[in-house]
């Protein structure tokens, strides 16, 4: 045994393998920019508007809101708490119907731009929002979204750690305030989408160039609520429209916060800031109930969205079935987005939004 085991210390023994080289940040970057267009290959498939098909989402659409804002008339007298409750589905097809003007604005939604045009203008009738504005507004989003010098068109404000260390106290408390969720989505939001965006200022652009597209839909507005004010009474229509917008107004904002505030989403400076990445991996996948989808129109499916806008709404769960990559990733339940909200900061050492917590310690 003593010789057997002199022997073995005695034969040369294997090398270890070389360990593998740790890739650089541009070759991880080059990594994720490869998987990103060969991802947008796959969702190019199933761009292109089926006018059958968005026929059937604005009548499936319609005809239970009319229902839904019927019976709202029909109670709020009466019986204002049952107002109040329809008001919850009625505000979520009311997202439903944004999310129709959102395609609409992408060109996606009919197969002809007069089709878009006309169907958006319509829908901002109910969404109160400014088509062509918005349009204008939401593809700066889509072609600056991820980029750290490109900030502040159709986002959530969002600062880096930097930043916020610079800011005075009432600045702090300030940005504090704006992204406390109670407020946001509860107060915010609404107060932009029903009151701001009346007003051709307040925007990214100079008012002479917004003041077609915002008072055009004011006209609007007033004539046709104006008509049904007339018919069922001016007092009883603020009670019912005003729960509408706000339900409306507060879910889509939190659809949008959901969709780019999660924790390893991507924010680059302009050098390394390439529009795919920022595009798939920027975007969440929020995995909502099929009712709740339905409502949303798929727009959970966000990361598909940002790599290729001209896949209708009702072609995106279509395109994430025939891809396992796609259905993995970014993905947030419900229940994971509510933790979402904690987070206020981008890291840009970290590469990942914090809380003020982890950013003070």
């Amino acid at each position: 045994m003593p010789q057997a085991y002199a022997a073995a210390q005695a034969a040369p023994r294997p090398r270890p393998p070389e360990a593998h080289p740790i890739p650089t940040a541009a070759e991880k970057r080059a990594a994720l920019k490869g998987q990103a267009m060969k991802l947008a290959q796959h969702c190019a498939k199933y761009r292109g508007a089926d006018n059958r098909k968005a026929v059937v989402q604005l009548v499936t659409t319609i005809v239970p809101f009319v229902a839904i804002v019927t019976a709202m008339f029909l109670t709020v007298q009466e019986h204002y708490w049952a107002t109040l409750l329809l008001a919850i589905p009625g505000g979520l097809l009311v997202v439903r119907f944004f999310i129709i003007q959102h395609d609409c604005g992408h060109g996606s939604f009919m197969s002809t731009s007069a089709a878009n045009t006309w169907i958006g203008r319509a829908m901002s009738l109910l969404t109160v929002t400014p088509y062509g504005l918005w349009r204008r507004e939401h593809a700066q989003h889509h072609a600056t979204s991820g980029h750290l010098e490109k900030r502040g068109v159709g986002d959530i404000d969002t600062l880096t750690v930097e930043e916020w260390k610079a800011l005075t106290p009432l600045g702090k408390a300030r940005y504090r305030l704006y992204r406390n969720p109670i407020f946001l989505f509860g107060i915010g939001v609404p107060f932009y989408f029903m009151i701001i965006q009346r007003f051709p200022w307040f925007h990214p652009y100079p008012a002479r160039e917004t003041w077609k597209s915002v008072m055009g839909l004011n006209a609007g507005l007033v004539l046709f609520y104006g008509a049904i004010g007339a018919f069922t009474g001016y007092s009883n229509l603020f009670f019912v429209v005003w729960p509408l917008l706000h339900v409306a107004s507060a879910v889509g904002g939190w659809l949008f916060f959901i969709q780019h505030q999660f924790e390893e989403t991507v924010w680059e400076g302009s050098e390394d800031w390439t529009f795919q990445v920022a595009a798939l991996f920027g975007s969440s996948y929020y995995a909502l109930h099929p009712v709740l989808n339905w409502f949303t129109g798929s727009i959970g499916l966000h990361h598909i969205h940002h790599l290729n806008s001209m896949i209708p709404n009702y072609r995106l769960k279509e395109c994430l079935e025939a891809s396992p990559e796609l259905r993995t990733m970014n993905r947030i339940t419900l229940w994971d987005s509510f933790g979402c909200a904690r987070l206020k900061l981008w890291d840009a050492e970290q590469r990942r939004l914090v809380t003020f917590a982890e950013a003070a310690a």
